[in-house]
């Protein structure tokens, strides 16, 4: 475990466990699930989604005529990429920021790798996600799946979200996001997700903390039907992307996204 510190924020990172964002605690605030939340489970912490985020539909997906088949994981389809599985190598780390970088492996069938960069703040959490294509192009889609805690305290106040966007993508009978959208978006509970964001998504446990999610990413999926948990996920395209316009990393040339966690008191 590597621990990154500054002034009231404290962020720990498991390198080996598929460099996983493990805590997050700021002013003695602790704002994202932990395992001891749910010992031998995965519902917690920050991982990174990449290759692909979400889900793609049966695994199956085309790239430049050729036919690919991955792992099938989440019921009939495959879910949040390959590197959140793996062990990670620190490149560089100081008491503030950390670089990490992670071999797709051979369960992704285009040669790469991912770097992510975690650089903690008295005021926020600056992170950068690059996906990196070695031998030729490759389609890509990466993010972020935070598990943040629903409250802060067993008797505190629930969290509110304010999510700012224009529309929604529509899902349809297998549960994955299709290409048509839905404006505005209907109430939740979701397991969506939406894009036309005017502003960052604002996660606040009223009297205690908020915090903005502010990301270059034009999508953010929202899971917030656990009653312990919401998720609020950016992510440089929508579920299912492999199957509809995914961004391209080429040799030289890799794919990044940023998200900021900014809290205000």
């Amino acid at each position: 475990m590597l621990e990154l510190r500054r002034d009231g924020v404290r962020l720990v990172v498991d390198p080996e466990g598929g460099g996983r964002i493990v805590s997050l605690t700021v002013d003695g605030l602790r704002l994202l699930r932990t395992p001891d939340d749910e010992p031998g489970g995965t519902h917690w912490g920050s991982f990174v989604m990449a290759p692909w985020a979400g889900r793609t539909r049966h695994g199956c997906f085309t790239f430049e005529g050729g036919e690919h088949q991955l792992e099938i994981n989440a019921g009939a389809h495959s879910i949040h990429g390959t590197v959140r599985q793996q062990p990670w190598t620190v490149e560089d780390a100081d008491p503030q920021r950390l670089r990490l970088t992670c071999g797709f492996g051979p369960k992704w069938p285009f040669a790469g790798w991912a770097e992510q960069v975690i650089a903690v703040h008295g005021d926020r959490v600056e992170l950068e996600l690059s996906l990196h294509a070695s031998d030729g192009p490759m389609p890509a889609v990466g993010g972020w799946h935070p598990w943040w805690q629903r409250r802060l305290a067993p008797n505190g106040p629930e969290a509110e979200l304010d999510l700012p966007a224009a529309s929604m993508y529509v899902r349809d009978a297998e549960g994955i996001a299709v290409a048509d959208t839905v404006s505005p978006p209907p109430p939740g509970p979701w397991d969506d997700c939406f894009t036309g964001l005017s502003g960052p998504p604002v996660l606040r446990w009223p009297g205690e903390l908020e915090v903005a999610m502010e990301s270059d990413c034009p999508c953010v999926v929202v899971y917030d039907e656990p009653a312990h948990a919401i998720c609020v996920e950016p992510q440089s395209g929508p579920p299912d992307a492999l199957n509809h316009h995914p961004d391209r990393a080429e040799p030289g040339r890799p794919l990044v996204v940023h998200s900021t966690w900014r809290f205000r008191t």
